[in-house]
């Protein structure tokens, strides 16, 4: 046993000097905004809110939803027991920066932080976070689909965050595009995908999507899909990790885009660039494979306006098998409580609470700034029968998104996430520049991350 102990606490020294790549943080907004100092004093100060009730304890919170204040508003108003003093100290890299120094320097963390699911285990290993459920949180389960509770789950029942948003994954389209060159129906398997893709492109057509190296996250998701799991891990035996990144799954997404790029079928772009977003507003695009969130996103940069007005539509994700369909997932995020909380009861009652009231979630789904796991609203008719506006009016939730949601199982994900990302970015341009195929990245993706998980502590099967 102390052996164990011994080795679980150098792995944990080794994991929290990982630098924390800077990955696009998901249905999340550029931000400024202070830090919120650690604890439930009832004087903290310097929030980028107004307390309801100014006697109350009060919990500080990090966030960086569009309506964070909106959201903190409501839920000061609805509880007299204890306040929220909330600040936006950034997204992605720049909050994960600020997480992870607090981490290493044992204080300097809000008691609540908002963390996308896929990062939960790499804090979780360094004992940065509560397990809410010594808290109440079995209370809020049955608000959530089994996959979305899987995300924030650790072993033994163990919870370490409260899921608000996800990203179960679709295809958009352009209706014009398909129009003009004989599609009649969206592809439902990958096999119909890539024939489209060659039917536009003898054509002269546009590009029918791209891939772009700079989301790991996607083309993971995208290979869970088919079957693939990257890595088996459990909070119970943190120390073990099994590793299968060149598993044949995994081969066969890698080298399906690989084809699709080599035939020039498909483009290479980086996502979420200006270059990106001006292509798909002028055409050059037939297709975007993306996340429920990707509406909101496309539309705050410009999308749907002008020429690209009125030319959208949304279908299931294509399937590798149409009689077993998968669904998968891209994003999402919950709140945490960082072990610095000083009153963790009363932190995971705000972690637990925030962007819980109904006035939020609407406020949320119909500004497309999130897409809810609360099934409070996955089962409404408001948000079932919304038609949406970039969309032509079509009943996207109904049609696509909610039996997608409600259809994910979840993923495993390990602390090893950021720098796996990291690792499949670089191998994923090497194939968009012809330097490898699917099956040497996937090769390289295995030793590397085999190699690294080793130098960590990590005991690796395959």
């Amino acid at each position: 046993m102390k052996g164990n102990t011994v080795k679980k606490k150098a792995l944990v020294a080794a994991i929290s000097a990982i630098a924390l790549a800077g990955l696009l943080a998901a249905c999340s907004s550029n931000g400024g905004g202070g830090s919120a100092s650690g604890g439930t004093s009832p004087k903290l100060t310097g929030c980028s809110n107004k307390y309801v009730y100014p006697n109350a304890p009060q919990v500080s919170v990090w966030g960086w939803y569009p309506n964070m204040k909106l959201v903190v508003d409501n839920f000061n108003k609805l509880h007299k027991d204890v306040q929220i003093c909330w600040n936006n100290v950034g997204q992605g890299a720049a909050e994960y920066t600020k997480v992870q120094t607090g981490i290493s320097a044992k204080k300097g963390l809000p008691d609540v932080v908002m963390l996308e699911a896929d990062h939960l285990a790499t804090y979780e290993i360094q004992g940065a976070l509560v397990d809410l459920s010594k808290y109440g949180a079995d209370k809020v389960k049955s608000n959530f689909s089994a996959g979305a509770w899987n995300d924030v789950s650790g072993a033994n029942g163990t919870v370490y965050g409260a899921p608000i948003d996800g990203g179960p994954i679709a295809l958009i389209y352009r209706t014009d595009v398909f129009k003009k060159y004989g599609i009649t129906t969206p592809p439902t398997t990958w096999a119909e995908y890539a024939a489209d893709a060659a039917k536009v492109k003898a054509a002269g057509g546009p590009l029918f999507g791209d891939f772009g190296g700079n989301v790991p996250a996607l083309t993971m998701a995208l290979q869970i899909q088919k079957g693939a799991v990257p890595f088996t891990y459990s909070s119970a035996k943190p120390t073990n990790i099994k590793i299968d990144l060149d598993d044949q799954n995994s081969v066969d997404v890698l080298n399906y885009w690989a084809d699709l790029v080599k035939n020039k079928e498909v483009g290479t772009a980086d996502q979420f660039t200006t270059d990106y977003i001006s292509g798909v507003v002028g055409g050059k695009y037939a297709t975007y494979v993306s996340a429920a969130w990707a509406p909101g996103y496309l539309t705050g940069a410009g999308v749907g306006k002008g020429a690209s007005s009125g030319v959208w539509a949304v279908a299931p994700i294509p399937q590798w098998n149409s009689s077993d369909p998968v669904q998968t997932n891209w994003g999402g995020s919950a709140f945490s409580v960082t072990s610095q909380a000083t009153d963790k009861k009363l932190a995971a009652e705000v972690a637990l609470g925030i962007y819980a009231d109904p006035a939020s979630l609407k406020d949320g789904w119909t500004k497309q700034i999130i897409f809810p796991l609360n099934q409070s609203i996955l089962k409404s008719a408001a948000f079932a029968n919304n038609k949406s506006t970039f969309f032509s009016g079509q009943t996207a939730n109904k049609d696509v998104y909610i039996p997608a949601e409600n259809a994910y199982k979840g993923i495993n994900y390990s602390p090893l996430t950021v720098y796996y990302y990291a690792q499949l970015q670089a191998e994923s341009t090497k194939i968009n520049q012809g330097k490898e195929t699917g099956t040497q990245a996937a090769a390289n993706l295995q030793a590397n991350l085999t190699k690294y998980a080793k130098s960590q502590g990590f005991t690796v099967t395959q």
